[in-house]
């Protein structure tokens, strides 16, 4: 069996990563369920596409929230928490030939990173940009990002409005200042080794010496 892996919320300040794997017996396989780039795609494609997969393909979920990610940086940097959990995802699938989404500045390093947490009789390629050029990627990128999308908005539901997640999000932004005003330290659901978090932590402080 091929695999694809690929993730959605690597770069969040807020909210989870969910990486996916989808496996097939062919590329084509997957090309005539419409799969392309996830952020190509509308979400109501993507909603159904990643229902079509699901229901026709094996896959599966690896989801590492904030608190996971902030304990896992204390010994790994970010692109070896990725490799590990592109490893995982696909270790269950057990597939013979897995093509990722290189993380890495270097395909090649990212591949063998990936390679040394995976099945050893399983082929690890790496490529930039894999979503776009492997359909089995695609897939991949579709459902992690529709899972995501999903669990971002039951967070809304219990935190508020918090925006897509990302730093580059100013509703994201403004809601971390405004909690980190009210509360002195970040909510549960943020990444507090982020620097964004930092950073407002740090304004914070400054804001309350000024007080004095």
């Amino acid at each position: 069996m091929i695999c694809g892996v690929d993730e959605a919320g690597k770069g969040s300040v807020l909210g989870p990563m969910v990486v996916a794997a989808v496996g097939c017996m062919d590329m084509d396989d997957l090309i005539a369920l419409g799969v392309a780039d996830s952020k190509k795609l509308s979400p109501k494609s993507r909603e159904k596409i990643s229902a079509d997969i699901k229901a026709q393909f094996p896959f599966s979920i690896v989801i590492r929230t904030a608190h996971d990610i902030d304990e896992l940086r204390r010994t790994m940097t970010m692109n070896e928490i990725v490799a590990r959990s592109h490893a995982e995802a696909l270790t269950s699938l057990k597939c013979t030939c897995a093509y990722v989404d290189a993380c890495d500045v270097s395909e090649e390093r990212y591949g063998e990173t990936v390679s040394s947490f995976s099945p050893p009789d399983c082929t690890i390629v790496a490529r930039h940009k894999a979503d776009s050029l492997f359909p089995p990627v695609s897939a991949a990128s579709i459902i992690a990002k529709v899972e995501r999308d999903r669990i971002i908005e039951e967070l809304s539901l219990e935190y508020g409005e918090i925006g897509s997640g990302y730093p580059s999000d100013q509703v994201t932004i403004t809601y971390l200042t405004e909690y980190i005003r009210q509360h002195n330290h970040p909510p549960d659901i943020a990444r507090s080794s982020w620097e964004t978090v930092k950073n407002l932590l740090h304004q914070k402080n400054q804001s309350s010496l000024l007080d004095f």
